[in-house]
């Protein structure tokens, strides 16, 4: 059942276009440093989309350009000029949110294949259709639709038009990221790529009468969040969102780290593939599976709007992560790895080897600075590099990570 079904990571850059590929996605989705949502992303420049592209399609998998932008008139002809280029470097397709850019491209680039955006708040038939006829060949329905919905949606539909929804990670307080908020307050234009993400900032009631006496609305340890919402987290609801008629499962955080990539679809490929071995393989990995995605930075999970309004509605606080990621294997021989490291960690320590294959425990028995061969205790400059005893075989790409002390995420 599962094995027609897309999983489909963000790349924010090269880095975490690379993990998602080593951990099982089957196409991702990335940005030129203009066009894209997420203007400060590491993104792609010209020349990094011509190797992320070799990567992709040497591995028989998708690249697809996130080109979501709603543009000004002033900005169409370059926008579909970026397209054009794209286009004939391979991209597989491109994803557009605004109808008249929508237009422009199927009208100028007509052999580049488009996906519309969540952005465009697809959600209902008659809209979904129209996109079709005009030439889409997929749609990313918009986060507000039910499961219900989206099977009935589903059924109006002609077969070869493609559905994808989100399935993992950061949720917006607005309708399908159409917001406003980061404008009125920063200048920083949501929709332009630059959001300030200012629904996270801690916020209280003021009372006119009493000027500067702040009242929280709803507080914790960490402060108050009146508008930030929880991450969706739909890793216990495959079947139904594959019966539901969905093709391509997408893992939002184009902002996020490698490690962070490579935890989440290492999560969903997994599932994904026990579920296509059997239900019942894929409800016993689940538990475990649900574990392992604790160990990545994030904020508190709920199922989004598939099933009614979220619950909790709002205010989700910090990150908090289980685990922490401390370094990155570049590479193994004979027993001994070279490590680039990311966080403290210390000989004694018991870390896990984060690989494809799964999260194999070890405990840390020397550490050497790689350079010179000196013996340490522990070591607490990122990026350096240090050897280490590893019993199991790694590759580069794979990670190393440990005991989180300060146990929230960043």
């Amino acid at each position: 059942m599962a094995a027609a079904v897309e999983l489909l990571a963000p790349a924010g850059g090269m880095a975490q276009l690379k993990a998602a590929l080593r951990f099982g996605a089957d196409a991702v989705y990335g940005a030129l440093p203009a066009f894209g949502l997420r203007a400060y992303a590491g993104n792609f420049t010209w020349d990094q989309l011509e190797e992320a592209l070799a990567l992709v399609h040497a591995q028989g998998k998708k690249f697809y350009l996130t080109m979501n932008i709603l543009p000004f008139q002033d900005e169409m002809d370059s926008f579909t000029a970026a397209a054009r280029k794209a286009c004939k470097m391979g991209v597989d397709a491109a994803l557009v949110s605004d109808l008249g850019a929508f237009l422009r491209l199927r009208r100028d680039v007509p052999q580049l294949n488009l996906h519309i955006s969540t952005q465009a708040n697809t959600l209902n038939a008659e809209s979904a259709a129209f996109y079709h006829q005009m030439g889409a060949e997929r749609i990313v329905l918009a986060r507000e639709l039910s499961m219900d919905r989206i099977r009935d949606l589903r059924r109006q539909l002609p077969a070869e038009l493609e559905l994808e929804a989100f399935v993992h990670g950061a949720m917006c307080m607005s309708y399908s990221g159409r917001c406003m908020l980061s404008d009125h307050l920063t200048g920083r234009g949501g929709n332009r790529g630059a959001c300030a993400q200012p629904c996270r900032w801690e916020y209280a009631l003021v009372e006119k009468k009493r000027p500067g006496e702040y009242i929280p609305v709803d507080e914790d340890a960490r402060g108050t969040y009146l508008l930030s919402a929880y991450d969706l987290n739909m890793l216990s609801h495959l079947p139904e969102l594959i019966q539901a008629g969905i093709q391509s499962m997408k893992i939002e955080g184009r902002m996020k780290t490698e490690y962070y990539v490579a935890t989440v679809v290492s999560c969903y490929r997994h599932a994904l593939d026990a579920l296509a071995e059997s239900r019942e393989c894929y409800e016993k990995i689940v538990p475990q599976l649900e574990t392992e995605l604790q160990k990545a930075s994030h904020r508190a999970f709920n199922t989004g709007f598939y099933y009614g309004a979220p619950s909790p509605a709002s205010g989700a606080a910090g990150f908090t992560q289980s685990m922490e990621y401390v370094g990155r294997i570049e590479c193994w021989q004979d027993g001994v790895a070279t490590v680039a490291l990311k966080n403290r960690f210390y000989v004694g320590d018991t870390l896990e080897l984060f690989c494809p294959r799964g999260s194999l425990p070890f405990q840390v028995e020397s550490i050497a600075i790689a350079d010179t061969g000196e013996k340490v205790d522990t070591v607490s400059i990122a990026g350096q590099k240090v050897l280490i005893p590893l019993p199991y075989e790694a590759a580069e790409g794979d990670f190393l990570r440990g005991p989180n002390r300060n146990h929230q995420g960043g």
